[in-house]
């Protein structure tokens, strides 16, 4: 028999049974008691205030650590204690902000990403003349090697990632897009370029952009294990423009668009 009065259960809000004697139930079950037990002993931590200006968050603190971690040691490194220790706070701090280390893991990817594309907007935007397309695609293309010590985590960071996503079908799915936006972008300002005239006309935007993409990612590796220098792997990218945008001079065109093509990659480095 259920009791008339309106009272529930603290936990999960059903119904409670008639008292027969003593004092009245404020559980339904023993499970429901039970877990009542469990939050007065383990309660979850307090909520914390907004940090002080200049100063990353918790979860962001979390994030960096995972960073660190990821880039000295690999992502099979990173237990959830082993990173709470290096953010220097406890494992119950780091299960208050994520759910679970898959959660972690994919919000640190998407950081890790929108930090890259942030400063390839800055790297971007600084190019003094935005019809210079051979400046703008060089830029672009040095995103990829390890300048200093930021990107040189980062690349270690996507590396680890790499890894763990060959056997990881989860990660896999956030690591892996569907598109190929680089290889876009650096195939619209190759065409862009032929269009202009600045470009050799016999060449197919999407195999250059491809082997760009594909051969500096590759040499961003070995300079990170000291195979090559940053100084060699420029060299490099220069031949390469240099063998895209040499053109006969009766195959030149008047410029007129390029202004428009650089607020395009300024877009596309958003997505």
């Amino acid at each position: 028999m259920r009791d008339e009065s309106g009272a529930s259960c603290r936990v999960c809000r059903a119904p409670l049974p008639t008292a027969t004697r003593g004092r009245p139930p404020v559980y339904c079950s023993r499970a429901c008691q039970a877990r009542a037990y469990r939050r007065r002993k383990n309660p979850p931590p307090a909520a914390e205030p907004d940090p002080p200006a200049g100063r990353p968050s918790r979860r962001l603190e979390i994030v960096e650590a995972l960073w660190r971690i990821a880039a000295e040691r690999g992502l099979e490194a990173a237990s959830m204690r082993e990173i709470a220790a290096e953010a220097g706070v406890s494992l119950r701090v780091v299960q208050y902000h994520f759910d679970g280390k898959h959660q972690l893991l994919v919000t640190a990817l998407r950081l890790l990403h929108r930090d890259g594309e942030r400063r390839a907007r800055a790297r971007i935007e600084a190019v003094a003349d935005p019809s210079d397309l051979r400046a703008l695609l060089r830029v672009i293309l040095t995103e990829f090697l390890p300048l200093d010590d930021r990107s040189r985590t980062t690349l270690r960071v996507l590396l680890a990632y790499y890894v763990r996503s060959l056997t990881d079908p989860a990660l896999a799915a956030v690591f892996l897009h569907g598109g190929r936006p680089l290889e876009d972008l650096v195939a619209g300002i190759v065409g862009q370029a032929q269009r202009e005239g600045k470009a050799a006309p016999g060449l197919d935007p999407r195999h250059e952009a491809d082997l760009l993409v594909g051969g500096v990612s590759g040499l961003g590796m070995d300079v990170l294990h000291g195979r090559r220098t940053v100084a060699e792997v420029r060299r490099t990218v220069d031949y390469h423009l240099d063998r895209i945008f040499t053109v006969p001079a009766a195959s030149r065109t008047p410029a007129g668009t390029s202004q428009e093509v650089h607020l395009g990659v300024r877009q596309a480095s958003r997505q």
